[in-house]
């Protein structure tokens, strides 16, 4: 095992090289150091102007999309009201053409009941004249058959 004493040597010499320095070297370094960091600050500082400008940027281009966003849903559901609008209008327009067109339809199928009974009545009477007419001629056609067979019989 190495010595302990020297690593603690060493640290010992560099505490008295630092305490041989002179003032103003001491205070030049302490100078050197306040202007870097007064430097790093200036550009901590210009990054987060750079920064903060390109956020300023970026929402005011969100802004303007959100903005023709909102005017486009806008624009859309005055469609679409309008569209509904529309759509009932014509919904109401062909409830009431239907309704008219069934109430035609249910007059033109009652007339044409009536015409079917009394076609069907005419018929009826009509066949029964024929019926009677056809009895009638029968019994003509029959009194001829016996009058001719009567008068065969005579002669």
């Amino acid at each position: 095992m190495p010595p302990k004493t020297k690593g603690r040597g060493r640290k010992a010499e560099a505490r008295k090289k630092k305490k041989n320095s002179s003032p103003g070297v001491e205070a030049e370094a302490k100078h050197r150091l306040v202007l870097l960091e007064k430097e790093l600050l200036q550009d901590r500082l210009a990054l987060q102007r750079e920064e903060a400008r390109r956020a300023k940027a970026s929402e005011d281009r969100l802004k303007q999309r959100l903005q023709g966003l909102e005017a486009e849903l806008e624009r859309t559901q005055s469609e679409g009201k309008a569209i509904y609008a529309e759509m009932s209008r014509q919904r109401q327009a062909l409830k009431e053409e239907l309704g008219t067109r069934s109430k035609q339809l249910e007059e033109e199928v009652r007339s044409l009941k009536e015409q079917l009974e009394t076609c069907q009545r005419e018929a009826k009477t009509a066949k029964e004249e024929a019926e009677r007419a056809l009895r009638k001629q029968d019994g003509t056609l029959a009194q001829l058959h016996a009058h001719v067979a009567d008068m065969e019989a005579k002669y």
